[in-house]
């Protein structure tokens, strides 16, 4: 919601500024992808430990099962 919000205002604030429409599409779009690049990297460390114990799991199983054979 925080990145929608920023979207609208830093347009608004894109024309209200007399900057062209097609100037505001541009920016909006590079806003658009840094937002989401930045939304990505926020969800990969909050899910960090998660990622870790599963592959701290399957590093344990494969030792497991290739030590068994």
């Amino acid at each position: 919601m925080f990145e929608l919000i920023f979207i609208l205002v830093f347009a608004a604030t894109l024309l209200v500024t007399g900057i062209t429409l097609m100037s505001v599409f541009g920016a909006i779009a590079l806003a658009f992808l840094i937002m989401a690049l930045f939304g990505m990297l926020g969800i990969v460390l909050k899910l960090l430990p998660w990622l870790l114990v599963v592959l701290v799991v399957i590093w344990l199983m494969r030792d497991k099962v290739s030590s068994s054979r």
